[in-house]
């Protein structure tokens, strides 16, 4: 009986959570910060839509945790009280973020959305991603964020080779969004070419 007591609890706050971060979507500032709400994954409460914004308010710092990272397969925040949230990524759907670099870079694996600082920070870059096919996935122009990192939602469980260019200078990398797979791309080195 205490379990499902217990259990019960872990549900209401998850959901008070939720609707508490969708009915301040529109209100929030860089000081803003969010609260934890489970120390076990919420597998329904969230949708996907809405773990792709929590993903993309982290990296941009609209949302501040202590620590927000991202595996294959979860977002997991910490704000620093003595829960941890996990929310599951969409089932199709993998996270990788790039940061092309010229001089600096990291060595990572998975991504923190609140720590990982890359070199080139605000820069328009060409990104083209075809599938081991060669049918092309991606061909635009994006923009790095103030961590210097490219956000990537790609088809999982699939390999593709990815060129990104800037300025005359290019990199490239093979790549794949697989279970086993890292979230954060740290060693595409922009080159003359």
């Amino acid at each position: 009986m205490r379990k499902q007591i217990v259990a019960g609890t872990c549900a209401v706050i998850a959901a008070v959570g939720i609707f508490w971060y969708a009915g301040n979507e529109g209100r929030k500032t860089a000081d803003h910060r969010e609260v934890a709400v489970s120390t076990q994954p919420d597998t329904q409460a969230a949708s996907s839509q809405n773990i792709k914004q929590m993903v993309a308010d982290y990296s941009s710092r609209t949302l501040t945790a202590d620590s927000a990272s991202i595996t294959s397969t979860q977002l997991i925040v910490d704000s620093g009280g003595p829960n941890e949230a996990a929310y599951e990524l969409p089932e199709d759907e993998f996270f990788l973020s790039v940061a092309p670099y010229v001089q600096n870079t990291h060595p990572c694996a998975t991504h923190s959305l609140t720590g990982c600082q890359g070199e080139l920070t605000d820069q328009e870059f060409d990104v083209y991603i075809e599938d081991a096919e060669g049918k092309e996935v991606m061909n635009k122009s994006v923009k790095s964020q103030s961590n210097g990192f490219i956000d990537l939602w790609l088809p999982r469980d699939r390999k593709y080779r990815m060129t990104i260019s800037q300025e005359g200078r290019t990199a490239q990398s093979e790549i794949s969004t697989f279970e086993s797979d890292d979230t954060c791309l740290t060693t595409m080195q922009l080159t003359a070419n």
